[in-house]
């Protein structure tokens, strides 16, 4: 049964807007530890105290997927500071700082208006998920031995 430190597998479809999006179907299973915050916190909590067979489907509103879209994660950035192949509504860009992508929304004359909620904030998800294996989690590493003086 999916309990808290347990290793799963799943197999899993998400679809969004009626679009499946992203899904391991017919590839390998997705293995995380249950409560290790290694998937969403709110799929987590549905899953729990599943056994190896079982198929859910789960409905999670934008709040408890990836939040809801906030005006404060828009930002105008001056157009020079934005690659010329990225100065396109829909571009995306990578930052060192910032985990995720950053969407162009809006182009101007002397600025870009970026997008940096997640992909996803604002959606319903719906995810069809399938509980292929349940073991016990491996142990974490030995941390190193400190140097004999």
């Amino acid at each position: 049964m999916i309990e808290d430190g347990k290793q799963v597998s799943i197999m899993y479809s998400l679809t969004v807007d009626g679009d499946v999006i992203d899904s391991n179907a017919g590839g390998e299973p997705l293995i995380y530890v249950q409560s290790a915050g290694q998937i969403l916190p709110s799929l987590e909590a549905e899953l729990a105290g599943l056994k190896v067979g079982d198929k859910k489907n789960v409905e999670l509103a934008a709040a408890d997927g990836y939040g809801e879209t906030t005006e404060e994660a828009f930002m105008e950035v001056p157009i020079d500071q934005i690659p010329e192949e990225a100065r396109t509504v829909g571009g995306q860009l990578q930052s060192p700082d910032y985990p995720g992508p950053i969407r162009v929304v809006e182009v101007k004359e002397d600025v870009v208006v970026l997008d940096f909620n997640h992909p996803l904030a604002g959606k319903e998800l719906a995810f069809e998920v399938e509980i292929v294996a349940i073991e016990e989690a491996p142990a974490a590493p030995a941390a190193p031995a400190a140097p004999a003086e």
